[in-house]
């Protein structure tokens, strides 16, 4: 949020943005903004001047979780086997993913990537976890951090409404992991 915004912008970007994570825990990437607003104690104009579009709206409720995710691929970059280190983060990206409604609809890439700050954030973070393991020959080259993104995103999507959907996501991500064919 702008430092030079008054007060009362600043307690209504805070109010909107707490609302905002509620109902978003509860009603994932579909959580209506004329609730929030009404929630806030605002006009939906009001949301939408802070939150011009559905994505910044939850860009922003994702924050902290991208935030932990990008600390957690720096605290994992050149410590270990490369392959296990990437595994061990996409393992946390998953989990966040799931417990989080909406972080992975803010993760999909719907447009171009410059505009997904979340993303963005995240490809830059894992970049060197990704080189090191395609470096080490755990992964084949050519596989970007966006293709890993994009293949969590939509395992989680996929697996959302399952009755215990942070299992099928990891059982998911696994199958993908380990390929399709009997390991010889």
């Amino acid at each position: 949020m702008p430092e030079g915004q008054r007060a009362d912008a600043r307690r209504n970007y805070t109010r909107i943005l707490a609302v905002a994570e509620e109902e978003v825990a509860v009603h994932g990437a579909d959580a209506s903004l004329e609730q929030i607003a009404r929630t806030a104690g605002v006009g939906s104009a009001t949301v939408r001047r802070h939150f011009p579009t559905r994505r910044a709206l939850l860009e922003a409720v994702s924050r902290k979780r991208i935030e932990a995710l990008c600390v957690r691929a720096h605290e994992l970059t050149g410590k270990g086997d490369s392959r296990n280190a990437l595994l061990e983060w996409l393992d946390d990206v998953v989990a966040y993913s799931v417990s989080a409604r909406g972080l992975a609809a803010a993760l999909a890439y719907d447009g171009p990537v410059h505009e997904n700050s979340c993303s963005a954030a995240l490809e830059e973070a894992a970049g060197p976890l990704l080189r090191r393991a395609v470096q080490d020959g755990a992964l084949v080259t050519g596989v970007t951090v966006a293709d890993l993104i994009t293949l969590v995103v939509g395992i989680v999507l996929a697996t959302e409404h399952y009755p215990d959907p942070a299992a099928q996501a990891d059982r998911l991500f696994r199958l993908a992991v380990a390929g399709l064919s009997p390991q010889r």
